[in-house]
């Protein structure tokens, strides 16, 4: 299967996620190495569901055969991608880089030639939406009426498409997290009340919905990697009308993965550091947050009164901090006994959130050119614009209004991996393997 070229918008280009994902493109399509005085490391995608795992295919002779995830289906080279966006901060990526001091400096003073010409696009800033600390890096700024703001927006993916000779993009929020945004009759609870809202230059509406208006307006699927409700009730019924795809909410990396494979053991505390602590540290913008990783355990919790009685949950509290982080947690067992579970978790969050977004924009874009139909049907028709094909991915998975919310770890992988089982004509994986029954 031949691969694929990929072209990335990134909002927030310039922070760390951005700077760490461009940096590990272009390690990765260059085959840099760097040393350290641990070893010599080469670039890699690990951590990428998309490029560092496998699904299984069947068996042979009693053996499990598995192929690699990205082989199923043509899917776009990560090495092949090209990346651009927006940034309120005029630094290059590479000063940008070397502001984050997430990667190796052995490694920064090799990408710094490819990095230095890469200067990100003024981007949308509102103070009321951000931490007040943020204000000191906004020197690159879209000025104008909200409306204005998302023509320029619009402008920008156009000339992007132009200048690459392509008809396809994927805008990723990469940038900071925002305060909650008032759901307000009359405002943003429809489309057309969110569209009078443009303007009329409300207040209310947030630079991310911003980014999401000019993108469904243009066709560009839109992803949100953090926990604001970027999607309002309003912006989701443009996206649906338009049919362009939209995912999120905030990923999830970190402890996470852990807390819902283990909800019923979890009572953790949640370090942030770098400048997602510091943004966070706005009660305003904190509450995204909580909001976001408080919700990822509910479907779970809710689906077993045996362990949970009615409005109860587990324990998760939010501390702003950088620390290594302390999991000492004593849930009741069998006839009231205890059972202590100790975890130690340092997570590097750039690291880690790069090769999510990778997955993301892979299957964002995957999954607009997929097509099903029931049988009976005469015509194939595309997924739902809402992509419910990237919740193993996000902390709050966005969906279809009136569809339930899956946040159970595995059955969001098998939902995954089935759907692409299918693309090949195989059946869906249940695990029951009668052929050795």
């Amino acid at each position: 299967m031949a691969a694929r070229a990929g072209w990335v918008m990134l909002v927030g280009w310039g922070g760390n996620n951005g700077t760490t994902l461009t940096a590990g493109v272009i390690a990765n399509r260059e085959g840099i190495s760097w040393e350290t005085k641990e070893k010599v490391h080469k670039a890699n995608y690990f951590g990428s569901l998309t490029q560092a795992s496998t699904i299984r295919v069947g068996s042979h002779k009693g053996e499990e055969v598995y192929a690699p995830f990205k082989s199923l289906v043509p899917m776009v080279d990560p090495n092949a991608i090209v990346l651009g966006g927006w940034d309120i901060s005029n630094l290059s990526m590479a000063d940008a880089m070397a502001r984050a001091k997430v990667l190796d400096i052995n490694l920064q003073k090799q990408l710094r030639s490819y990095m230095q010409s890469m200067v990100p696009l003024p981007g949308i800033f509102n103070p009321d939406f951000v931490a007040a600390n943020q204000g000191a890096r906004a020197n690159n700024l879209i000025q104008g009426t909200k409306k204005e703001q998302v023509e320029q927006i619009k402008k920008d993916i156009r000339e992007f498409k132009e200048k690459n000779k392509v008809d396809k993009v994927v805008v990723l929020w990469t940038a900071n997290t925002e305060r909650y945004s008032n759901v307000v009759a009359g405002l943003n609870d429809t489309m057309e009340n969110l569209m009078a809202s443009l303007e009329k230059n409300e207040a209310e509406i947030s630079p991310s919905t911003l980014y999401a208006i000019a993108c469904v307006s243009e066709g560009v699927p839109f992803v949100n990697g953090s926990p604001q409700n970027t999607f309002v009730p309003g912006m989701i019924e443009f996206a649906i009308k338009k049919n362009s795809v939209i995912g999120g909410d905030d990923f999830k990396s970190g402890q996470t993965k852990m807390k819902s494979v283990l909800p019923t053991s979890i009572a953790s505390y949640n370090h942030l550091g770098n400048n997602d602590g510091m943004n966070l540290s706005a009660p305003q913008v904190f509450r995204s947050k909580e909001i976001s990783k408080s919700s990822v355990v509910d479907d779970m919790v809710a689906s077993n009164p045996i362990l949970y009685s009615p409005g109860e949950h587990p324990d998760h509290v939010i501390v702003i901090k950088t620390a290594k982080e302390p999991w000492t947690n004593t849930p009741e067992i069998f006839m009231g006994g205890k059972n202590t579970i100790v975890l130690h978790n340092t997570c590097e969050d750039s690291l880690l959130a790069a090769p999510i977004i990778f997955d993301l924009v892979l299957l964002a874009e995957l999954s607009t050119r997929i097509q099903l139909k029931a049988e009976g049907q005469d015509k194939f028709h595309s997924f739902h614009p809402v992509a419910t094909i990237l919740s193993y991915l996000s902390k709050a998975p966005l969906v279809p209004p009136g569809t339930p919310v899956v946040n159970a770890l595995a059955k969001q992988r098998a939902m995954l991996e089935n759907i692409l089982r299918a693309c090949v004509g195989l059946a869906p994986e249940n695990n029951m393997m009668l052929e050795h029954k």
